[in-house]
């Protein structure tokens, strides 16, 4: 009896270690499967791709002549910079208006304020593509169509997540910091500037990361409201390689890990602040 008893906890104790790897290999072979086809595609050249299969090895492992003509034809250094310009505007303009937003609705008490909390909530549930039609006319109306303000205005007025992320940190910040300062004859605004702004770096990260992955990858607004191509970004510099006739996916690889490595590389030296930033927020 003993031996049996013992047969079987010993079995539990790899049955649960073997289970929980062979869950996070399958998931690493998910994600990194794609990312090795679109790699290998890179290497290849047009007969390769057309002939082979997507696991299929390059014939020449230093074929680089398909980065050359994404960088140069898909004009990968102006994209860079309509899309370093945009991320710079829109992340910037959505910390303040995000951290203010949620600064008030916390800290001030007002008739509307379960109204105003739940029409953001409403908006986080209305499909975007839904007001679309509405949305390009007000645009169209200001004048900012085929401008690379029409998308940073758009990015910076829709993002209620950041609203409610800075809203939960703030809410874990003392109210008797803001009547100490009160007695000192600090305003709101002071409040807010020197005491409430720089007590949410870990909400700015986390916000910073989000936004800044959700404008870096988006197409349908750049590609609606930026229609000439020298306002092209880097998520859209890669249509330039599918014609009437078909697509170039060998060019359309190689320029698609031109746009992985730097939120790759954006990732590895932030993912610190990523992981903090997430555990800290849900903690709050």
């Amino acid at each position: 009896m003993t031996t049996a008893v013992h047969a079987r906890r010993s079995r539990r104790r790899w049955i649960g270690p073997t289970l929980t790897y062979l869950s996070l290999i399958s998931a690493c072979l998910l994600v990194l499967l794609p990312l090795v086809v679109v790699f290998l595609t890179s290497l290849k050249t047009s007969d390769e791709v057309s002939g082979g299969s997507a696991l299929s090895l390059p014939g020449d492992w230093l074929n680089f002549s398909n980065y050359v003509t994404a960088f140069n034809d898909g004009k990968m250094v102006t994209a860079f910079g309509n899309t370093a310009f945009i991320l710079f505007f829109s992340i910037g303009g959505t910390i303040v208006i995000g951290s203010m937003t949620a600064y008030a609705i916390d800290r001030f008490d007002f008739r509307a304020k379960k109204l105003v909390v739940a029409l953001f909530l409403v908006a986080t549930l209305v499909p975007g593509v839904t007001t679309q039609v509405a949305t390009f006319q007000v645009i169209n109306s200001f004048g900012l169509f085929d401008t690379r303000w029409a998308p940073i205005l758009l990015y910076m007025g829709t993002d209620i997540v950041s609203i409610y992320v800075f809203l939960q940190f703030i809410r874990g910040i003392p109210t008797s910091l803001d009547e100490a300062a009160r007695l000192d004859g600090a305003n709101a605004f002071t409040i807010y500037r020197k005491i409430i702004f720089p007590l949410l770096k870990p909400a700015i990260a986390t916000v910073v990361i989000i936004k800044g992955i959700t404008v870096y990858n988006d197409f349908y607004i750049p590609f609606l409201y930026m229609p000439s191509e020298d306002l092209g970004t880097m998520s859209t510099a890669l249509f330039r390689f599918k014609g009437p006739f078909g697509a170039h996916w060998e060019n359309i690889s190689a320029g698609a890990i031109l746009v992985i490595v730097p939120t790759l590389i954006v990732f590895l030296c932030l993912q610190r602040w990523i992981y903090n930033g997430f555990a800290q927020g849900s903690t709050k």
